[in-house]
This record gives structure tokens, C-alpha cells and sequence, in this order.
């Protein structure tokens, strides 16, 4: 038999027997383990080639595999000038961008001056670099390289999307590419009370504290630590207590055992409002608390699934309202006991079916990005090991 076709045979029976190819699978982790996986490249690869080195002398030059070429490629990857200049552009246009949101959610800015300049003026010139700064780091992340900052800019910009109807009422419309431009007649024209909401830094939820947000967690990846970890094991350990518990509640309140009907005294069938209660106050604090301990976090997964679950909140304020749940302005939620427990159960039900369990399915992720995959936003960690989830026996032993 040939080889060709032994090798066809193998692969026919291994396709037709799922067993077979978990067996396989087993091997090849088992070959990873003990090292063989590594000598097979390693004489796959084998033909040495020349790598200047320094010795004593200063002259001497080296031999290495291609293998052991492509490994150090992999830990100490290069970086081209071009793409070098880019993330500095990058880096530069985050921190203009930073500056003039924060001259918008300044109250000085609506005010006029002693000086003559009129409140008008300042807000045109404030959103002219906004949008400035903004489609400058647009720009420059589509060719960086510093995964750990563009996640922002990709959340910064879905952000903008969700906003669009609002920036076009204040002149600022969205390009195909994702940057803005300015009509600055209409500008003018708009009343500034509409800038000074869509960025106001006492809402949560407005476009400004959404972009400052992840302005600050884009510059919080650079100043050395690495996108996605966190040095502060106390503050992960907190965060993912908090959304492993606002998962379980979540899954509570939209299940249909925590609103199975129970006899009262009179033998009448009625909701355990007691229990539903109990869970509802859980559910909001373990929310504070989630938000609380994750809300600094550099995650990119973090931030955007606390994002989802803040978006979907700020959808259901009125249902929550109905149920005595009121949100804040800085997204924190409050329980009215009395207004809850005068609720028609049949509607809490309804709603958390569906809020409780998206809810509780972010979080879930919440958690799990905190914890086993602290480190999948960024593809090279701290140590020069490139981030392959899952798979730590492979970057161990290779």
C-alpha cells in the first residue's frame, strides 16, 4: 500500500469515527506534552540558517533552525516604521480626542465670557476639534497595530452609530468609512442645550460619557499594562464574584420556578412575592456591585458587554419604573420594596424573562473574561507569549 494511500484510509476511517478523531486528538496533546510534537518540527525544519549574533569579538555569527526563527519571530514580533508612526497617531489623536470631549462636558464651554466670546462660539469650536480629533483616530486605528486600543475605537465608533440621529441634529453627520463631518451652518443654527446633552458628563448613558469612557480605558492600556489584565487581583476577584452572582439572579428572575405559585392561608393560589422580592434585591445588588468593581477594568470584553448590559437597562427604564427599579445617572440601579411588591407579579415574569436572562448571559461573559480569558483582547502578554486561549499547553511546551 502507498503511502498516499494508507494516509486516505486513515483519514476515511477517522472522518467516519467521531471516537477516533478524539483519540487523535488526545494524541497530539499527549505529543505536545511530552515534547515530540516539537522534535518532529524541529527535523521538519531543520536546515540551519544564518543569523547574525554577537560574540566576544563582536564578528561571530550563529546558527539557528527555522523553526527557532519562527518561534522568536512569534515572541519578538517587528513592527514596521510605517506602522509605528501610525500608532503613534493614534496614541496622539486618543489624547486630543480625550481633550476636546472633555472641553464639551465642561459648563464653562455654554457660558459666555467676560471677554466678549459668546457660548456659541466656544461650542463650535469645541465640536470642530471633536470632530477633528475623532476622525483622526478613526483614521489611524483601520492600520495600528495596538489591538489593545482599536477594540476602543471599534466601540467607540458603534457608539457614534447608536447616536447618529442625535449628532445629525447638531450638524455632525457619519461617513460610509466611519468618520464624521461637520455642516457647520447647521451647527450654528442648533440650539447649544442639545450639545450640552448629547455630552453631558452627569448622564452615563449620553454619547460623551460613552466616548470619554473608552478614551480612558484606551489610554489606561498604554501606560504599561497589558489590554485585558489587571494588576489588581482583589478588583478582578470582586468583579467576577459579583457577575457569576448577577448571572445566577438574572437566571432566577427569568425562570419559571421563582414564580411558581404557592397556596396562601386561605388555600388560594398566589406568586411567593417574599421570594421574588428577595432574588429582585440580590439581582440589583450584585448589579451595583458588578458595575462598581468592573467599570475601570481595561478589558475590552469587559467594557463591552458592561456597555450591552447598560444599553439594555436604559431600553427597559420604564418597565423597571413599573416594577419600582429606578436607574441613575450613573447607571446604578435602586429597589422600591413597597412599589415591587405592589407589581402584578404576571408582568415581572414577563419582563425578566427576557431582561433577566440578557442580563445574566453578559455577565456570564463579564465573568468569564475577567477570569479565564483575562488576556484574549491582546495577542502578546506580558511576557513576549502570544495569547492562544485554551491552548496553554501548545505556548508551554513549544
Amino acid at each position: 500500500m502507498s503511502l498516499s494511500n494508507f494516509w486516505n484510509t486513515g483519514s476515511a476511517l477517522n472522518s467516519s469515527n467521531n471516537s477516533n478523531n478524539l483519540y487523535g486528538l488526545f494524541c497530539d496533546n499527549a505529543a505536545i506534552k511530552n515534547g515530540s510534537y516539537k522534535r518532529l518540527l524541529r527535523s521538519y525544519y531543520g536546515s540551519p540558517v544564518k543569523t547574525s549574533g554577537s560574540s566576544a569579538s563582536g564578528k561571530s555569527d550563529r546558527s539557528e533552525t527555522v523553526l527557532d526563527k519562527l518561534l522568536r519571530e512569534k515572541k519578538y514580533p517587528s513592527v514596521s516604521e510605517k506602522t509605528k508612526e501610525v500608532n503613534a497617531k493614534l496614541t496622539k489623536g486618543l489624547n486630543s480626542l480625550g481633550s476636546s470631549v472633555g472641553k464639551l462636558q465642561n459648563e464653562s464651554t455654554f457660558e459666555d465670557t467676560e471677554n466678549g466670546t459668546s457660548a456659541k462660539d466656544k461650542v463650535v469650536s469645541a465640536v470642530k476639534d471633536f470632530v477633528t480629533s475623532y476622525n483622526d483616530v478613526v483614521t489611524a486605528s483601520k492600520s495600528s497595530s495596538m489591538t489593545s486600543k482599536t477594540a476602543y475605537v471599534a466601540n467607540m465608533m458603534t457608539a457614534t452609530s447608536k447616536h447618529e440621529n442625535q449628532l445629525k441634529e447638531i450638524g455632525i453627520s457619519l461617513n460610509r468609512d466611519g468618520t464624521l463631518q461637520l455642516d457647520q451652518n447647521k451647527l450654528k443654527a442648533a440650539d447649544i442645550s442639545k450639545v450640552k446633552d448629547l455630552f453631558s458628563a452627569d448622564n452615563a448613558q449620553s454619547y460623551g460619557s460613552v466616548i470619554a469612557s473608552r478614551i480612558r480605558f484606551a489610554g489606561t492600556s498604554s501606560t504599561g499594562s497589558v489590554s485585558g489584565t489587571t494588576t489588581d487581583t482583589d478588583s478582578k476577584k470582586d468583579t467576577g464574584t459579583s457577575a457569576s452572582a448577577l448571572k445566577a439572579d438574572g437566571e432566577a428572575l427569568a425562570s419559571s420556578e421563582l414564580f411558581a405559585k404557592i397556596k396562601d392561608k386561605d388555600g388560594e393560589e398566589t406568586f411567593d412575592v417574599a421570594k421574588i422580592l428577595s432574588t429582585a434585591k440580590s439581582f440589583v445588588s450584585n448589579y451595583n456591585k458588578m458595575f462598581d468593581a468592573a467599570e475601570s477594568s481595561s478589558n475590552s470584553g469587559v467594557v463591552a458587554n458592561l456597555s450591552y448590559i447598560r444599553e439594555k437597562t436604559a431600553d427597559s427604564e420604564d418597565s423597571l419604573a413599573k416594577f419600582g427599579i429606578s436607574v441613575d445617572k450613573k447607571g446604578r440601579l435602586t429597589l422600591n420594596e413597597d412599589t415591587f411588591k405592589k407589581a402584578d407579579m404576571a408582568e415581572v415574569q414577563k419582563f425578566f424573562k427576557n431582561y433577566g436572562s440578557y442580563v445574566a448571559s453578559n455577565a456570564s461573559r463579564v465573568n468569564d473574561y475577567m477570569t479565564t480569558n483575562a488576556n484574549a483582547a491582546n495577542g502578546y502578554n506580558a511576557r513576549a507569549g502570544y495569547n492562544l486561549p485554551h491552548t496553554s499547553d501548545y505556548t508551554t511546551s513549544i
